[in-house]
């Protein structure tokens, strides 16, 4: 296994970071090594503390490292947030070659030429997205490099952040003693592996529901038109229940992942479980209705305002439907609930690779898939992310079965749909 073939992904949740190992033979792309930790310095998708930060991110990368055994310098690193920005760009160029070859240096030198344009000095440039390059006219053209040609242009999207909000981020990772590989916008990520080429064209809405917020993105010819985070996900659901059960957080979060359902028309009565009671030394039986009326109302207003940040965007109507997806989304239910709200099509997207099959991983998966994508694309090279490789002679899969945990979502008995209660609560923003 060669260093030069293997990146890491490292994705910042408000609830859980996570680091994924990634191995790049041909065009396919083997998970290696997973590592997550608790995200003790985030809140709302947005860094509080930066020491905890980089405690958690030092263990996530450790966990990492000894299921694979190596040592990791460089990392992929997602971006998300409102402060996030879409900007359509333009550029133009030249062929210098005197052949009129279209090379590696006018890929380069278009790519600059559409970044000069004017932002204001409190945000900065992250990435250039190239929508189409077009060749003396001829458009719709992916990679024009060994065409002959003599003008060259390129269109695109500039993505922009604040700079104080970057600065932290990358502050955290230099801290951790990781260098920054490159950097990958969370829903551009998502979207690689959630969503299929038919769907982005199509039109489709993608919601990334996680532990402290709800990125809403929508897709349409292809391209990325439109992102937004909501400040509410899991972590909402668990403050809830400690009220509603009047337990602990920690207790709370046991119980949602173990025994919660979001649809409380399909929740199972005889499902029951002890709660021990903040304060006291008693214990109180509840069953799984009693979960599902509960994070039932909170599910429905995070769809609720993702359905009014996708009308914001100008949408009315989704062709292709919703896609969702995040660790939220692992719960049974959650797409029954959203079926019944949005009238619509819906499903749920799990990454399908071994030992990674849960949809809190779709983030860390897609940065490292379009990285390496957009690397092709605009001609960069990547170094080595790993050091101190070590010899392996155990086929990849069977690495994986043997170090990662496979968790599955749960499944259930699909039964009879009785009459939605709630049909019509959405019918305003997608009619």
């Amino acid at each position: 296994m060669d260093n030069n073939e293997i990146l890491v992904s490292l994705d910042i949740g408000t609830s859980k970071i996570k680091v994924i190992i990634g191995e790049v033979v041909g065009e396919t792309l083997n998970i290696i090594g997973v590592g997550s930790a608790k995200s003790l310095g985030m809140k709302k998708g947005a860094i509080v503390d930066i020491d905890e930060t980089v405690h958690s991110i030092r263990s996530a990368v450790e966990q990492a490292e000894r299921m694979v055994d190596v040592h990791i310098d460089s990392v992929v690193v997602g971006i998300n947030g409102n402060h996030v920005e879409l900007q359509p760009c333009h550029g133009v160029v030249a062929v210098s070659s005197e052949d009129k070859e279209i090379k590696e240096e006018d890929i380069h030198r278009v790519m600059d030429a559409a970044q000069v344009i004017s932002i204001p000095p409190e945000r900065e440039i992250v990435d250039v997205i190239p929508k189409q390059f077009i060749v003396d006219g001829l458009d719709e053209i992916r990679d024009p490099r060994g065409m002959i040609g003599v003008r060259l242009e390129m269109e695109g999207t500039i993505i922009t952040c604040s700079k104080t909000m970057l600065h932290n981020v990358l502050k955290c990772v230099e801290r951790a003693g990781l260098n920054v590989l490159d950097l990958c916008l969370h829903p551009l990520a998502t979207g690689e592996i959630a969503l299929s080429k038919d769907e982005k064209n199509l039109g489709v809405a993608l919601l990334d529901i996680g532990g402290g917020s709800t990125t809403v993105s929508v897709y349409e010819d292809d391209t990325l038109t439109g992102t937004s985070v909501i400040p509410l996900g899991g972590d909402n659901i668990t403050k809830d229940l400690s009220i509603g059960l009047r337990t602990t957080t920690q207790e709370a979060e046991d119980i949602k992942l173990d025994h919660g359902y979001a649809f409380y028309d399909d929740a199972n009565e005889e499902e029951g479980f002890e709660v021990n009671i903040i304060g006291s030394n008693q214990k109180e039986v509840y069953n799984q209705v009693h979960l599902a009326e509960i994070i039932e109302a909170r599910l429905e207003e995070i769809f609720l305002y993702s359905a009014r940040e996708i009308q914001k965007m100008g949408y009315n109507e989704i062709p292709g439907g919703l896609v969702l997806t995040g660790g939220t989304m692992s719960m049974p239910g959650a797409a029954d609930l959203a079926q019944q709200l949005f009238q619509s099509n819906i499903r749920i997207a799990i990454p399908d690779y071994i030992g990674v099959r849960d949809p809190q991983y779709t983030a860390g998966i897609g940065i490292l898939k379009f990285a390496y994508k957009n690397a092709k694309i605009q001609g960069k090279a990547f170094s080595s992310s790993v050091s101190e490789q070590v010899e392996v002679s155990q086929p990849v899969e069977q690495r994986q079965q043997e170090q990662v945990k496979t968790r599955q979502p749960k499944e259930k008995e699909k039964k009879e749909k009785k009459e939605p209660k709630l049909a019509n609560l959405f019918k305003y923003f997608f009619d």
